[in-house]
């Protein structure tokens, strides 16, 4: 493997602040990319009216779900990955790469034919009414993401596994790809080539008549979203697979590294499976949450919706730098460096304290422009309302939700899994789904409860978190030799 094939950043040897910095900073912008996926559909559909927005948010919370799942099976690959590489076990880092690029695919597989199945079932259980707009809407939506699952779940292993070997930069330049697909595709898909607005943006409306006169294209609404979703997945997936199989990104799994080894599998499911089982208690308390909230009307699950959308886009400095700190943490206790895995999470813990005061000072004068960006037609001022009440209310709480995550990163990194899926489990289903109860069914504040439960909730776990993660025993949790590793909590 030549040194002009390894990508990845040296986090086990000198300065950290710095390759912290440069190993954290391609993950946010690929995750705010990542989000760039959820607000061009968002903006789109939200053409359509409300009943297309709710649409999303009922399909997104079954979505959700099996994207949790599969996910968390991934991290066990950045976790397995980073500790052996810590430990210069390179021939076990790109055998954890094959095994964990298999199981998964077997997982996405079983995933896209159950979802694809019970759709329906499903989007009724998140509070869709059949024979709605919104439900049909929704159902076919959710139909297709399923039956293109695999796609998905590739890139994210992908990911997964090249940020376990300290690559950013690459999953970084395939997701620019990928989005752009998504952004160009969206508004034909979705609208098709009449009074589409892209045409008088550019003026070219003579290009338009002439498209819709040859082909009478009016768009596939709620669906085309997906479709161009699909299209745009499915380009980056399989160009990752063929950068990781190359070597180019310096793991080099091999085809015999595919077929599944008993013990390697276990490994992965040690550690992998409280991170699904986290994600995946916390994609049905969404959906929960979702369901909650449509007792309050469609004008709230659409405001519900936009405020995920918005939540997801607040949410990326704390993704970013909690991912970076697992690959970080995972490869220093690897290499039985205590003292940096720690300076690590403090390091990451103060930066996104610091990001997040900033960034929500600026949305707080900005709250109603930016949630009106996503809705359009009758009913959408009280959208906008609700919308904007959510940055007012639970804005300020992203201070310490920025905490939280990053300590929940350090945690997996250093495969502290289980703990992790507590904390991760007690800040919804402990705080944030009862208080939202209570605010909707006995104090009949609506939407508004919800934004105080989560507001609420922030605060409370990552008071917990905090003191969990001072006790130390997380830094346990390292390879005994790069041999036979034992990641166990």
């Amino acid at each position: 493997m030549s040194k002009k094939q390894d990508r990845s950043v040296n986090v086990t040897d000198g300065a950290l602040f710095k390759p912290l910095l440069v190993l954290s900073a391609p993950i946010v912008l690929s995750q705010m990319l990542q989000v760039g996926y959820n607000l061009a559909d968002t903006y789109w559909v939200g053409r359509l009216g409300e009943d297309a927005i709710a649409a999303l948010t009922y399909s997104w919370a079954i979505v959700f779900l099996m994207v949790s799942i599969g996910g968390g099976l991934t991290v066990a690959g950045t976790v397995l990955v980073s500790q052996y590489k810590g430990a210069d076990n390179f021939t076990k880092s790109h055998h954890v790469a094959g095994q964990t690029l298999s199981f998964v695919t077997v997982v996405a597989i079983v995933f896209g034919i159950l979802g694809f199945a019970l759709s329906p079932i499903l989007i009724r259980l998140v509070g869709a009414e059949p024979g709605t707009p919104s439900y049909t809407y929704a159902v076919n939506y959710t139909r297709i993401i399923f039956a293109s699952v695999g796609f998905m779940f590739w890139f994210f292993i992908f990911d997964a596994l090249s940020r376990g070997w300290g690559d950013t930069r690459t999953p970084l330049y395939l997701m620019i790809v990928s989005v752009t697909i998504n952004v160009v595709l969206d508004p034909f898909l979705i609208l098709g080539f009449q009074e589409n607005p892209i045409f008088a943006w550019i003026g070219a409306t003579s290009l338009e008549a002439t498209l819709y006169a040859s082909t009478g294209f009016d768009g596939w609404g709620v669906e085309g979203a997906a479709v161009a979703t699909v299209i745009a997945r499915g380009v980056a997936a399989m160009t990752g697979l063929y950068l990781l199989f190359s070597g180019r990104v310096g793991l080099e799994p091999t085809l015999g590294d595919l077929w599944l080894d008993l013990e390697t599998v276990k490994k992965i499911l040690e550690i992998g499976a409280p991170i699904a089982t986290e994600q995946g208690f916390r994609s049905l308390g969404i959906a929960l949450l979702t369901a909650l909230v449509a007792l309050a009307g469609t004008e709230a699950v659409a405001a519900y919706g936009i405020a995920t959308r918005l939540s997801s886009l607040l949410f990326l400095p704390a993704l970013g730098l909690a991912r970076g700190t697992e690959a970080v943490v995972g490869q220093n206790l690897g290499a039985d460096q205590v003292g940096r895995a720690w300076q690590a999470a403090k390091l990451s813990s103060a930066v996104v304290m610091g990001i997040f005061v900033v960034v929500i000072g600026v949305a707080y004068q900005f709250a109603e422009p930016i949630t009106a960006i996503f809705i359009e037609g009758e009913g959408s001022e009280q959208v906008v309302e609700y919308g904007a009440a959510y940055i007012y209310i639970a804005g300020p709480s992203y201070v310490l939700m920025g905490l939280f995550q990053v300590l929940l990163g350090a945690l997996r990194g250093s495969g502290s899994t289980r703990a992790a899926m507590a904390l991760s489990i007690q800040e919804l289903w402990l705080y944030r789904i009862p208080i939202s109860a209570v605010a909707i069914l006995w104090f009949g504040m609506g939407i508004y409860g919800v934004w105080y439960a989560i507001a609420t909730s922030y605060v409370l776990s990552s008071i917990v978190t905090v003191a969990w993660f001072m006790r130390g025993t997380w830094t346990e949790n390292v390879i005994e030799e790069p041999a036979a590793a034992s990641v166990s909590d």
